[in-house]
């Protein structure tokens, strides 16, 4: 596939290709050999803690085709005075866990927190942790006070006395890629007559700056079981050999020892790069427990099965993710609704996500009001539930992903199934979504072939699977990158400007855009000529494409300086 590159001039071929530093416009991906692997999806879970949008991102709503072409004019330059920078939200407090009250009645007192804070942790093994990760928690579920911290390991990392809700002290934590955290979670149930319920119910949390959900998942599949079995020296260990693993240098592909095993992982360069486990004639070697792509979605059980009901409709749910659609996916269990949410992040790139989203929101949720009520969804969330009141709470919203596979039907009433749904029947509803191009059709087969296979080739097409919709975008992205070619200053220009003023992108003017992609066309397969019209029409209104474009301009002004200071 040719590149869509921005360029300068041919004056200019000696410096850096800007293509080169830019996820975006150099649209390209570099396979590695790195993969995978997921947890086993029965007591493992993936949270993310993240905060409510902004203001600043409640861009205008999607739902309904536009057409009026008047409307094209010129969109303003993120250079523009008038235009705010579009930036990720602020970290703030996670509502869901205990609150100050709580902290001090039950925080306190707490037996795991002594043995913890009984581990001798020098200072400089405290910093080598805190370059992977935040800390690892152990969370009691109480029948009367909801989640209890009964420990956090650092202890010096988290849980300040003044702390409202279960925060991160902000001189202490490390600092985050895209300011937030993310909690990867191994759940435990056992019976215990002592208690109230009958049995006890136990979360120990790998809480990280980083956004590796695969590479998260091993660990924490490694750690759970063998916390449950040998308890705070298991924790101790692990931490121990975290200090021990290099600094996570974007690019690199690093073997770290963790609890007896080897890990060979492969780093993203940037949180939006699509990392890919291997090319195309060498995915019938992939082993995901042997080959880790950090940033990639976990891949066990296969991610196929999640969309079994809704594999003709995932051309329509893509469009939806990169139109910045609000998205509720209801599946059958925190795994479940949580790799899917992880995996559906992941078909976005490298399109920066301008939206919030929850692999698993709980009713307990202190954000659950603020994401779930008569108002119209936020765009471009992705909300993971579980819980059959969402199915009426959040009947206005427009678009419902329910997971897995229908139940097979009987000819005789039969009990509900353990762990089976409660909620709407896997499938896809969209009220206002039409789709605007075309399905691939030999993928579509391949596809309905490998559900009635086995694991391997399930496995295989949810390779393929996310390969294809990574073209897609990637030919998405095209037509916009060719068009920003044009509003880079020459080199006529960059010679006549004062070291004093700085050289920006000329305004995007969504005219002159539409006349490029008339002229140009696109390689995505449109059903229409006005479909691709519209399309695109939506998405320059979407706050998706603001950060893509915020983003590209911060590139070229910064590779159009370096040529004013030479």
């Amino acid at each position: 596939m040719d590149r869509a590159d921005l360029w300068l001039d041919s004056s200019l071929e000696e410096e850096a290709d800007i293509a080169e530093q830019s996820p975006y416009l150099g649209i390209t991906s570099t396979p590695v050999n790195s993969s995978t692997v997921s947890t086993d999806g029965k007591n493992t879970t993936l949270i993310s803690t993240r905060p409510s949008l902004q203001e600043g991102f409640n861009g205008p709503q999607t739902q309904h085709r536009l057409s009026d072409k008047k409307s094209l004019g010129q969109l303003a330059s993120p250079s523009s005075p008038t235009l705010p920078r579009l930036t990720r939200p602020a970290l703030v407090r996670s509502q869901t866990l205990p609150r100050v009250s709580q902290v001090e009645n039950l925080y306190k007192p707490r037996r795991r927190q002594a043995e913890l804070d009984q581990i001798a942790l020098a200072p400089e093994a405290t910093e080598k942790i805190r370059r992977w990760i935040i800390g690892i928690a152990i969370v009691d579920f109480d029948i009367d006070d909801g989640p209890v911290i009964d420990g956090i390991y650092p202890s010096s990392i988290l849980m300040p006395p003044e702390a409202e809700n279960f925060p991160i002290n902000a001189e202490k934590r490390p600092s985050t890629q895209d300011g937030f955290i993310y909690g990867f979670s191994h759940f435990t149930q056992k019976k215990d007559p002592s208690l109230k319920r009958g049995y006890e119910q136990r979360s120990v949390v790998i809480l990280t700056q980083h956004e590796y959900p695969a590479f998260f998942s091993q660990l924490i599949s490694i750690f759970g079981p063998l916390f449950q079995q040998h308890g705070i020296p298991i924790l101790e260990t692990a931490c121990q050999n975290i200090t021990t693993w290099r600094d996570p240098v974007p690019g690199e592909t690093l073997e770290l020892g963790f609890l007896g095993s080897v890990i060979r992982l492969a780093l993203p360069l940037s949180i939006n790069e699509q990392q890919f486990i291997l090319g195309p004639s060498q995915a019938t070697k992939y082993d995901p427990r042997q080959h880790i792509v950090a940033s990639s979605p976990p891949m066990i059980p296969s991610p196929l099965l999640l969309f079994e009901e809704a594999v003709t409709q995932l051309w329509s749910i893509w469009e939806c993710l990169v139109l910045c659609e609000p998205l509720l996916i209801f599946g059958a269990s925190p795994a479940q609704t949580s790799q899917a949410v992880w995996w559906l992040r992941d078909l976005m790139r490298p399109i920066p996500f301008a939206g919030d989203f929850r692999p698993y929101l709980t009713m307990q949720d202190g954000d659950q009001s603020v994401l779930v009520n008569r108002l119209p969804p936020k765009p471009g969330i992705l909300l993971g539930v579980t819980n059959p009141f969402f199915e009426k709470s959040c009947a206005h919203w427009p678009h419902i992903l329910s997971l897995g596979r229908r139940s097979p039907k009987t000819s005789t009433a039969q009990p509900p199934v353990a762990g089976g749904h409660a909620g709407p029947a896997p499938g896809w509803k969209s009220k206002t979504h039409k789709r605007y191009i075309s399905k691939d059709r030999i993928l579509l087969k391949q596809l309905e072939s490998a559900l009635h296979g086995d694991a391997r080739q399930k496995l295989l097409a949810s390779l393929a699977l996310r390969r294809h919709f990574h073209s897609r975008t990637t030919e998405l992205i095209t037509p916009l990158a060719r068009y920003l070619n044009t509003l880079i200053p020459t080199p006529t220009e960059v010679a006549q400007t004062s070291t004093h003023n700085t050289l920006r992108l000329k305004p995007f003017n969504n005219a002159n855009f539409f006349a490029s992609l008339k002229a140009h066309g696109s390689t995505l397969p449109f059903r229409s000529a006005s479909k691709r019209i519209d399309f695109y029409e939506r998405l320059l209104k979407t706050p998706g494409f603001g950060l893509w474009l915020a983003q590209q301009e911060q590139i070229v002004e910064g590779v159009l300086k370096g040529k004013q200071i030479k």
